[in-house]
């Protein structure tokens, strides 16, 4: 039969509620006292009610991610960071996802309270009133590329902004001057920042040239589609440069089937460097986010804030994209090119 509780306190002599904070490590126990009980838990095998504990402690030892999707080498490497994180610390991991849906982000919010101890956010398509409706204040929450501003919840994100007004300095300075850019979704927050960086990227540095917007979804498939449209243009732009490194894929494969050669015809760029980034054909400049670092380093956060719920410290970090070169953007012979 397996060992209850009551059967290691009359082993040791003591009360249930004195094994309990023996093995919970509660200080107001005689070190003697904590000794037998645990030797004595140890001999007779017991394990505690993982469900009972919780419920004593309000703990779960789970924590939460919100993410707006779970398919893709941009998420794989999210999630990948944020596991090692919670495992290392010895916490559970609950994923869900809004598919980019505010309903949803409502709905997985509430489904959430009472089975974690804190949540990690992201939903760049709900806005900061929004997820102050429908957050609760009793759970320790940070935020991943969340625009929250003034609420007292850590956040980390990209600086989206600034990176793709470098990635157009970049092509600009590669000779290209008709730079059309595929635009993630309009709702989503790292998408318009990403298009408002090329569009004053271009006006600041080509004021001659109009800014040109393809529509996309961050999905291959709408890249593909971008392509084909760009391809089919009277007169085919010098360079893109998608909002993402999937639809920056597809593009480069819909270009090619209409017979524009990359870089020679056409340069493509993209953003995030996903894994597969550097290994098409022709490998893909690209603006490097450290993903599973961005998914650790939040993780890392939450961990700390749920242990401090008293006076957790609030943390604010931007992360600043790498410009990687590779052959995909043509024009800079003399750069080296990274991987």
């Amino acid at each position: 039969m397996t060992a209850t509780i009551k059967d290691v306190a009359r082993e040791a002599n003591v009360s249930v509620a004195s094994v309990s904070r023996a093995l919970n490590g509660h200080g107001s126990m005689a070190e003697e006292t904590r000794a037998r009980v645990l030797q004595v838990a140890k001999r007779l095998n017991y394990a505690p009610n993982g469900m009972a504990r919780s419920l004593i402690m309000r703990r779960t030892h789970t924590l939460g991610a919100l993410l707006p999707e779970l398919h893709g080498e941009f998420f794989s490497e999210l999630i990948r960071g944020i596991d090692l994180a919670a495992r290392s610390n010895g916490m559970h991991l609950m994923v869900s996802s809004s598919h980019g849906n505010a309903a949803e982000v409502a709905t997985a919010l509430q489904a959430m309270r009472g089975r974690v101890d804190g949540l990690l956010l992201m939903s760049p398509y709900a806005d900061a009133g929004f997820l102050q409706q429908n957050l609760s204040d009793a759970l320790p929450t940070v935020l991943m590329n969340t625009r929250m501003p003034g609420t007292g919840i850590s956040s980390f994100s990209v600086d989206n902004y600034a990176a793709a007004r470098a990635m157009v300095t970049h092509l600009v300075a590669c000779g290209h001057r008709r730079i059309v850019h595929v635009a993630g979704p309009t709702e989503n927050f790292d998408a318009a920042e990403r298009r408002r960086g090329y569009e004053d990227a271009l006006r600041a540095l080509l004021p001659d040239q109009r800014p040109e917007v393809v529509a996309g979804r961050f999905t291959e498939e709408s890249g593909h589609a971008a392509g084909a449209r760009i391809a089919a243009m009277a007169e085919p732009p010098d360079a893109v440069f998608a909002a993402n490194d999937s639809m920056a894929i597809g593009c480069l494969f819909a270009l090619g089937a209409a017979g524009l050669r990359v870089p020679e015809d056409i340069a493509v760029t993209g953003f995030d460097d996903i894994p597969i980034a550097r290994f098409i054909n022709p490998p893909l400049t690209t603006l490097r986010v450290r993903i599973a670092e961005l998914g650790r380093h939040a993780m890392e956060r939450l961990v700390a804030t749920v242990a401090d719920q008293g006076n957790p410290r609030i943390e604010t970090r931007t992360l600043e994209p790498e410009l990687v070169v590779r052959a995909s953007c043509g024009g800079d012979r003399t750069r080296k090119q990274t991987n």
